[in-house]
């Protein structure tokens, strides 16, 4: 059974969505996943059935019932303010801020810049190599963590997660980074804290059951 009617529209490899997966987990929610191919066809994003869903063409969206929930960041406060049991914001107005500002400097600074269909408008438009690609994807991802390591090293309050002992909102968006970073071979070297809080986080059953090579419709290996 669905708790309360969640289906979560996702493709394995979504950052987005594998954020939207961990945030379900952590909160103990049920969901039934409706794969979206973003390659296969063109992409499955781009026919008129999944536009009826989620006219941007984007994943994840997120069924409650008859309602649709779109964005990432937007589903998981969401789910937060529906599902009260494991909160994933902090108690404090001062920690919920910091908090959304790690989380918005994933989502809005460096997530979009690797964005499949910024990737793809690269190689259509400028004619960028794979290598150029890649390097444009490192370039910012580096950017990123440089910023995520110093904001985490300062911070009094980081403890075992991104804030305090308990895993919430910045680590949903987190760990996902890492993975890319890791899957364009990104040196992560520089950023101690950040390596520590994704390997803490990936100990946990909520974050390995969302991970990419864990879901349904990701390829089987080899």
């Amino acid at each position: 059974m669905v708790s309360g009617g969640l289906r979560l529209y996702s493709y394995w490899r979504s950052s987005a969505a594998y954020r939207v997966r961990i945030a379900l987990n952590l909160k103990g929610l049920d969901y039934q996943l409706a794969p979206v191919h973003l390659v296969r066809n063109g992409g499955e994003q781009h026919g008129a059935a999944f536009r009826q869903i989620n006219p941007q063409g984007l994943v994840p969206t997120l069924q409650h019932g008859q309602r649709l929930i779109r964005q990432s960041m937007a589903i998981i406060e969401y789910l937060d303010e529906t599902f009260a049991e494991q909160p994933l914001l902090p108690s404090t107005a001062r920690e919920r801020a910091l908090v959304r500002g790690l989380a918005q400097l994933i989502a809005c600074d460096m997530h979009p810049l690797g964005n499949l269909r910024v990737l793809q408008y690269l190689e259509r438009e400028f004619k960028a190599t794979p290598e150029q690609r890649e390097a444009w994807i490192r370039h910012w991802l580096a950017l990123g963590f440089e910023a995520i390591e110093a904001l985490l090293a300062e911070n009094p309050s980081t403890g075992a997660f991104c804030e305090g002992d308990h895993a919430g909102l910045a680590d949903c968006l987190l760990v996902p980074m890492v993975y890319n970073a890791r899957r364009f071979a990104l040196d992560l070297a520089p950023y101690p804290t950040v390596r520590r809080i994704d390997a803490h986080c990936l100990t946990l059953e909520a974050f390995q059951r969302a991970t990419p090579e864990a879901q349904p419709d990701a390829p089987p290996p080899g």
